[in-house]
């Protein structure tokens, strides 16, 4: 039989006709979601990706205070220091970190006749690995847990004043022993309030504080009755544990004062948020003498001069 002839311009017809089927296919955007909306609902993923945190990397935590900061933090009882001695106080033993631009952190101990003290620094870089959480918002909500965890009263920011003392308040004095002093109010080792074992005042000198005032239930032995009137707990005192609004994004300070150890203790804390940066100073005073109690003053001023001079190198 014989074979039907090729005819060109038939098989150029139906290749035209193939070329602009499939052209139209790939060309066009359906209007219910095709190819093309999908392409552009990948760019607008894209950029609602949280930015990242100011900082990428970590100064070296022994040499960000600066030596007369130090000096001034850990004082002396008049004896002089030889060169090396001043060195290993002054210079701080770094803490072991097996990453230093995401934790770095500093020690520094000096022991007088009067006592020791301590000053740490822990500075942690907070990364978010979720692209629907920026770096910050991650640290804020590591800050928000150290804040939760300390306690601190919620309220203004800032460094309240001293209320003025109410009329009804009581004139005796009592002796703090055995007690642990602050805004989370703690309870002393046999399971009492602080209140109801005796509190020293929050700005201790070696005085004993004023007593604190006594509801009626509180007066008549009401187990129920909330004993936590501590002075530091509360918020008008210039010393309590507090929000700080003029240092870093967002910062804290707590003081605890210890006497139920074999020496008392007086132990303050900030705690600050600059961008994805934390960083906490911890500075304490021991004394094994319990009727000389570390000032309250002293030390969380000079640990909010740190902490601002911290804050201020970290910015630069």
């Amino acid at each position: 039989m014989p074979r039907k002839p090729f005819v060109p311009g038939a098989a150029l017809v139906v290749a035209a006709a193939l070329a602009a089927g499939l052209t139209g296919c790939t060309g066009s955007s359906s209007p219910d979601g095709g190819p093309a909306d999908a392409k552009s609902g990948d760019a607008a993923t894209s950029s609602q990706a949280a930015e990242p945190g100011r900082y990428q990397t970590l100064p070296e935590a022994c040499g960000l205070p600066s030596r007369k900061a130090i000096r001034g933090m850990l004082p002396g009882d008049g004896q002089d220091l030889s060169d090396a001695e001043a060195r290993k106080i002054y210079g701080g033993v770094a803490d072991i970190t097996y990453d230093t631009d995401r934790r770095v952190g500093c020690r520094w101990t000096r022991e007088t006749t009067a006592g020791t003290r301590h000053l740490g620094l822990d500075i942690q870089r907070v990364v978010s690995y979720d692209a629907a959480t920026s770096d910050e918002d991650k640290a804020q909500g590591i800050y928000d847990e150290k804040k939760l965890a300390a306690q601190i009263p919620s309220g203004g920011a800032g460094s309240p004043s001293p209320a003025a003392p109410s009329p009804s308040a009581p004139k005796d004095k009592g002796k703090g022993e055995g007690t642990v002093t602050n805004d989370s109010k703690e309870q002393s080792a046999t399971g009492g309030s602080a209140t109801e074992k005796g509190t020293t005042d929050g700005n201790a000198t070696g005085k004993p504080g004023k007593a604190p005032s006594q509801s009626p239930s509180q007066a008549s032995g009401d187990p129920s009755a909330d004993a936590s009137t501590d002075p530091s707990a509360d918020p008008s005192d210039s010393t309590a544990p507090r929000v700080l609004g003029d240092l870093g994004d967002a910062a804290f300070l707590n003081d605890k004062l210890v006497t139920a150890d074999s020496g008392v203790h007086r132990d303050v804390t900030v705690v600050f948020r600059t961008s994805n940066v934390i960083v906490q100073l911890t500075y304490d005073q021991w004394s094994t003498d319990k009727t000389m109690l570390p000032d309250s003053q002293e030390l969380q001023d000079k640990a909010r001069s740190l902490a601002t001079e911290l804050a201020d190198n970290l910015s630069e």
